[in-house]
């Protein structure tokens, strides 16, 4: 199709793509390259034209040949690629182009626009933009009144035949500055002189902008565009009083216009939701009947089912109520306007209809909610009184409306929504959630007593019979609260826990939100140990059926290790029922290692004599089922068992601890004195993990959850877990030896972090350091490339080392690992580069007091400081960009002269890190990298321009002037 639009034949695929490097920058050749890269089928082809019309953009000669592409005979494509040259040179190679020719460019763009003004758009679009960024360089010195000049030159007349074409031109023109302006990266203080210039343009804006709004015969499309025009000038913080005042008036017009409503509501939103309108305060006030004047326009659209006209008249009473709550709060002549705002927004909290399926506007009102309780509560005492004897009564009716929009539809109908209509729901409740404990500061226990009096008369009153959405509704609320609010003292949550048991259950929804409302009141419990009676056996019904299977597990772990010390009498139960469940593999892999860390808090209460034996009880079964796999075959469906189980140990291992069991315990037997029963569990099934190692050595997720038992184990029991130091160490050292594995890595880092300096262990951890760095040696030297998870996990694990060991180093063993930061550097993960980075700055950190360290870095430092300047001008990714700072600052801070030396020797070598920088921007980044030895922010800003200028992606005027 864009064949015979444009008429552009597509290249014959039989003849060679011209080689461009070799090419000379000419009308022509630009010609061909956008022909190739628009229709060549070749993915390199179009490769290779690409960067070649990209260097082409940076060259000097752009500013010559793109004036002949903007021809009117060019097809639109390529006058669109003349006019982004144009942009492109103004906007990033400004310092190229002579004083001299600045009017005759402006001229120049502003012929050209007008040429264009009726079409294409695009290319219109692009020159608009260009003459933005010609005038945010040359305001308010070189182009003093440039936006008057705009409107003067296009001003349009209606005897003229292009007075339409030149309305729009200028409209789009008066568009894109100020989005040029916030989009372009400027110094501080050059953003604030043109900030306070475009401001002072507006008084050429705002009448025209007026004049077009109030025309009666004016179209629908100029005045769309004048209401996208001042959206676009909003956000200048352009003062709200006065005609501008009487622009917004316009704008509210404009919403009588169906046409006209989507962008109105737009341009509305923006304007009042600038934070600078709160110095207007008599002009907010006189919005508020604006505002309160669409109710009747919201009640008819909530009633005729609108959607989009309640949700756009709801976005404008929010963005008003909500962005400038605290000052209509304090227009205490004027409560009784705010107090009907208020209202109109809980209104349209309740709009009819569930959402997201009926109705999409609730949504919008949640945060206000929150703002105005916090700044009611923000007041002095004695004001707060007065607020709250006014707002009180609207946040009851605030909590009867959220509880009915919580309300879950009929069975029938919620089984007809998409899921992505049920996860919109779900989190949309989430938010009523969040809201209900705002709307807890403003209302207090007598929230709770409201709550508890309803679901009392729900539950009690057998004659009538309610549905068991309502019941779901109040236990939501007391749900939501009691999450992050402390209920402790609260006077209804025992009559609420001898609520729970009479409740019907009649389907999953309810059942769960009767399991969540459980676990939230799970430390309430630990309290009151008494209760457990009444909603433990609950729990437990509802821990046997699988489509309970996230709530009920999710509560019986909170209340495992909440009340893990007053669960004596029901650990039977829990035990019994928890085996059979994970045996029968009721529940999905998540859900059982949720629930084998609850058992592990359960555990790690009992008497220590009787830990061992419920531990092998509750394991026996998997660990025979995992001796069954470990002498089958290898197949997919065994590694994922082996996994699942292993995972299970882990999660088991990770909340089991009897330390501050032996911390508590008095006259008993030391810890020390007899073995952990993690520990003794690990050793019973040593034996076994190797038989599953020696087939699945070669498969890392196996690796992987093996290394979890461990690495957990470690974790929890610290020093506890010495009696295996030795056979792990062994073991570790076969693993990565056969098959180098970052995980095996990362146990070895857990390892040496909690061992290293033990004396008894010391010698086998010494040994497992020395293979796995002699191993990962020899995959550097086949290519690293290939194993970035491998370096990275090194990395950590040689800072960790060179926290321990780093005074026994040698000059040659620290140039070793210098050699491999560098090689490391130039990895494009993140997480590898991060790691270098760190283990390098913990090095330079002790150049002051470890000698071998201080002659590396005199001997090796230009070569480190090159390397990162290269990956910083040339290579580098804006991510790893401020880990690079980071090196750097590091090195100012400790050896400040010696990285003024070397920046001196790398920044001197022409084109060197980039041929886009010149010698005094280079000079400019020294000096103010050098400058900064305590400001860690401002380093990394110092170095991300400096990216970016070498890059081509800087403005050099704003970055060798005010930088």
């Amino acid at each position: 199709i864009k064949l015979v639009i444009y008429g552009m034949e597509p290249p014959d695929s039989s003849v060679q793509s011209p080689d461009f490097v070799s090419l000379e920058l000419t009308v022509e050749n630009v010609e061909k390259a956008l022909q190739q890269l628009y229709y060549d089928p070749d993915m390199e082809h179009k490769n290779v034209a690409q960067k070649w019309l990209t260097q082409a953009q940076t060259s000097r000669q752009a500013w010559q040949f793109c004036w002949p592409l903007l021809s009117p005979d060019k097809l639109p494509e390529i006058q669109f690629f003349g006019a982004s040259t144009l942009h492109t040179k103004i906007s990033c190679h400004w310092a190229d182009l002579p004083t001299d020719q600045h009017q005759t460019l402006r001229m120049q763009l502003l012929s050209h626009i007008s040429h264009f003004s009726s079409g294409p758009k695009m290319v219109l679009t692009r020159l608009c933009v260009a003459l933005a960024s010609l005038a945010l360089h040359t305001m308010p010195q070189g182009w003093p009144q440039a936006v008057a000049d705009m409107v003067r030159v296009y001003q349009p007349e209606k005897e003229e035949v292009n007075a339409h074409a030149h309305c729009l031109a200028l409209l789009e023109l008066l568009t894109v500055l100020p989005e040029e302006f916030q989009s372009c990266r400027l110094p501080q203080a050059r953003r604030a002189q043109l900030r306070e210039a475009l401001a002072g343009e507006w008084t050429a804006v705002c009448p025209l902008l007026r004049q077009l709004l109030q025309r009666q015969e004016g179209n629908s499309q100029v005045k769309e565009r004048a209401l996208r025009c001042l959206s676009s000038w909003v956000g200048l913080d352009v003062p709200l009083h006065g005609e501008s005042e009487g622009l917004l008036q316009d704008c509210f017009a404009a919403l009588s216009d169906p046409e006209l409503f989507d962008t109105a509501v737009e341009t509305i939103v923006s304007s009042i939701s600038q934070p600078d309108c709160q110095r207007y305060t008599d002009a907010l006030v006189n919005l508020m009947p604006l505002v309160l004047g669409l109710h009747d326009q919201l009640k008819a659209a909530a009633r005729d089912g609108d959607m989009e006209t309640s949700h756009g008249i709801c976005r404008i009473a929010v963005a008003l109520g909500e962005t400038h709550s605290r000052t209509l709060l304090e227009q205490v002549e004027h409560w009784q306007g705010y107090l009907a705002l208020v209202k109109m927004i809980l209104f349209c909290t309740g709009i009819p209809g569930h959402y997201p399926v009926n109705e999409t506007t609730s949504s919008l009102t949640l945060t206000f909610w929150y703002t105005l309780q916090d700044d009611i509560l923000s007041f002095e005492e004695d004001k707060q009184v007065v607020y709250l004897q006014v707002y009180r009564p609207v946040y009851f009716q605030l909590v009867d409306v959220l509880l009915h929009k919580a309300h879950f539809p009929s069975e029938q109908d919620y089984t007809s929504w998409s899921s992505d209509d049920k996860e919109q729901f779900r989190i949309y409740r989430v938010d009523i959630s969040d809201t209900l404990m705002y709307v807890y500061e403003i209302l207090g226990a007598e929230l709770l007593s409201n709550l508890y009096d309803r679901l009392g008369r729900l539950l009690m009153d057998t004659e009538r019979p309610t549905a068991w959405q309502d019941t779901e509704a109040l236990l939501f609320g007391f749900q939501a609260i009691a999450e992050t609010i402390d209920v402790n003292y609260s006077d209804v949550i025992p009559g609420l826990i001898g609520l729970i048991p009479r409740i019907s259950i009649s389907n999953i929804q309810l059942a769960d939100t009767v399991m969540y409302t459980i676990g939230s009141l799970a430390e309430w419990l630990a309290d009151h140990p008494m209760m457990l009676g009444n909603v433990l056996p609950m729990v437990l019904q509802g821990l046997v059926k699988a489509e309970l299977s996230v709530s009920s597990v999710s509560t019986l772990k909170r209340i495992c290790r909440e009340c893990r010390h007053d669960l004596a009498p029901y650990i039977h139960d829990i035990m019994t029922v928890s085996q059979d469940v994970l045996v029968k593999d009721i529940h999905k892999s998540s859900q059982c290692m949720w629930l084998m860390q609850g058992l592990g808090f359960l555990l790690s209460a009992l008497p220590m004599e009787e830990i061992l034996g419920s531990l092998t009880t509750l394991l026996t079964p998997h660990i025979q089922r995992l001796d069954t796999l470990a002498h089958q075959e290898p197949s997919p469906t065994a590694k994922l068992s082996i996994i699942h189980i292993l995972g299970m140990l882990s999660s088991l291992f990770t909340t089991l601890d009897i330390s501050r069991q032996d911390e508590g315990s008095e006259g008993t037997t030391p810890a020390q004195a007899r073995p952990n029963p993690v520990v003794v569990v690990l050793q019973q099934v040593f034996t076994l993990i190797q038989t599953i190692l020696s087939k699945w050595l070669s498969d890392s997720e196996v690796v992987e959850a093996v290394c979890g038992v461990f690495e957990r184990s470690v974790k929890t029991l610290l020093n506890d877990f010495a009696p295996m130091v030795q056979q792990l160490s062994e073991m570790l050292g076969q693993i990565y030896s056969a098959f180098p594995q970052a995980s095996a890595l990362d146990l070895t880092r857990q390892m040496v972090h909690i061992f290293a300096g033990e004396k008894d262990h010391f010698s086998p951890i010494q040994a497992l350091i020395e293979l796995v760095t002699s191993t990962t040696l020899s995959i550097f030297q086949q290519g690293p490339r290939e194993h970035p998870d491998i370096v990275e996990s090194f990395m950590q694990l040689h800072a960790q080392v060179c926290l321990i060991f780093i005074v026994r180093f040698s000059v040659s063993e620290i140039t070793f690992w210098i050699n491999i930061w560098v090689l490391s550097l130039k990895f494009p993960e993140t997480p590898t580069t991060k790691s270098a980075c760190m283990f390098f700055m913990e090095l330079v950190c002790h150049c002051g007091d470890i000698p071998p360290i201080g002659q590396v870095l005199q001997r090796d430092g230009k070569l480190l400081v090159h390397t990162v300047l290269e990956i910083v001008g040339s290579q580098s990714l804006c991510c790893l960009t401020e880990h690079f700072s980071e090196v750097l600052f590091c090195l100012n801070r400790h050896c400040p002269v010696l990285l003024a030396q070397w920046l001196k020797e790398g920044l001197r070598v022409p084109g060197f890190p980039s041929a886009q920088v010149s010698m005094e921007q280079k000079d400019t980044f020294s000096q103010q990298l050098l400058r900064e030895q305590t400001n860690k922010r401002r380093v990394k800003e110092i170095v991300k321009e400096f990216s970016l200028l070498c890059r081509g992606m800087q403005g050099t005027t704003g970055y060798s002037a005010d930088y």
